[in-house]
C-alpha cells in the first residue's frame, strides 16, 4: 500500500479516495455537552455524540468516532466506548453509515466518507480536540481500519473489534493500531480474518497490540477497557 499525499481540489474526489479533509482548529464554538443528536438539514439522523463535561474551559478532549456493524446503528457504535467516555474524558461521535453497511462493503468509499468529514468538521467547529481516533466493530472494524490507514495524517490511533479486513486505497502516516478478536467467532472467522490482517499490517510496518480473548463475535467489557487503556496511555518513546 504506497504512502503518498495526492491534492484532491474536488471533494468528491478526495472521498472517493477515502480521504478526509476537516482538520482540528481553535478557536471553536461552545456545543452542548451529554448526549447530542447530530442531524442534517432536513432533520435525518446522521449520528449520535456524547460530550464529557470538561475538566476546565481549556481542556481539549481525544475524539472518537465509532462505527456500527452491519444492519446497526448509531446508538450502537457510541456503546462500545460511552460507559468509560466520562472517565476517560472523550468525545465520542457515532455516525449513522447511510446505507446497511459502509459504503467501502457496498463497492467503494463514498457517501460515508463524506457524511464522516462533515461530522468531523462539525465536532471541531464545537469542541477543542486534542487527538481523533477511529474505532469500531465488525463491518464497522474493517471500515475503521480501512479508512484510519488513508487518513493516518489525521488519525493517531484506530481501534477495531473483530476485523474482517484493510483495503486502504492508499496510505498516509502511521497511526497505531488495536485489534481484537473472540476464538469463537462465527460471523467473521478469526482464522481467515485478524490471523491474517494482524499479521500482515505488522509486516507493513505498523504498531499494532492484538488481543484474542475466549467468545464470538462480541467485545467483551474487559477487552473494552484493555482497549481503552491502551488508548489514553501515551506509546512509548
Amino acid at each position: 500500500m504506497p504512502d503518498s499525499s495526492p491534492s484532491y481540489r474536488d471533494p468528491a474526489q478526495g472521498a472517493r479516495h477515502g480521504r478526509l479533509t476537516a482538520r482540528r482548529h481553535r478557536p471553536v464554538t461552545a456545543a452542548p455537552t451529554g448526549l447530542v443528536p447530530m442531524t442534517g438539514p432536513d432533520g435525518e439522523r446522521l449520528a449520535m455524540a456524547y460530550a464529557p463535561q470538561p475538566a476546565t474551559d481549556t481542556s481539549a478532549y481525544r475524539l472518537v468516532l465509532l462505527l456500527h456493524g452491519a444492519g446497526g446503528s448509531a446508538r450502537q457504535g457510541l456503546d462500545l466506548l460511552l460507559p468509560v467516555a466520562d472517565a476517560h474524558h472523550l468525545l465520542l461521535v457515532a455516525p449513522q453509515s447511510s446505507a446497511a453497511s459502509w459504503d467501502l462493503i457496498a463497492g467503494g468509499f463514498g457517501a460515508d466518507v463524506r457524511r464522516i468529514d462533515g461530522l468531523l468538521a462539525t465536532a471541531f467547529d464545537g469542541y477543542p480536540v486534542r487527538d481523533v481516533t477511529l474505532g469500531g466493530f465488525s463491518d464497522g472494524a474493517s471500515y475503521a481500519l480501512s479508512l484510519g490507514l488513508a487518513n493516518g495524517d489525521l488519525i493517531d490511533a484506530v481501534l477495531a473489534f473483530s476485523p474482517g479486513f484493510a483495503a486502504p486505497p492508499a496510505t498516509h502516516g502511521r497511526p497505531r493500531i488495536f485489534v481484537s478478536h473472540g476464538v469463537d467467532d462465527r460471523v467473521l472467522p478469526i482464522d481467515v480474518c485478524s490471523r491474517r490482517l494482524v499479521p500482515h499490517l505488522h509486516g507493513l510496518g505498523y504498531d499494532v497490540t492484538y488481543e484474542e480473548f475466549h467468545g464470538g463475535h462480541e467485545v467483551p467489557t474487559a477487552i473494552r477497557d484493555t482497549a481503552t487503556a491502551w488508548l489514553t496511555t501515551p506509546p512509548s518513546p
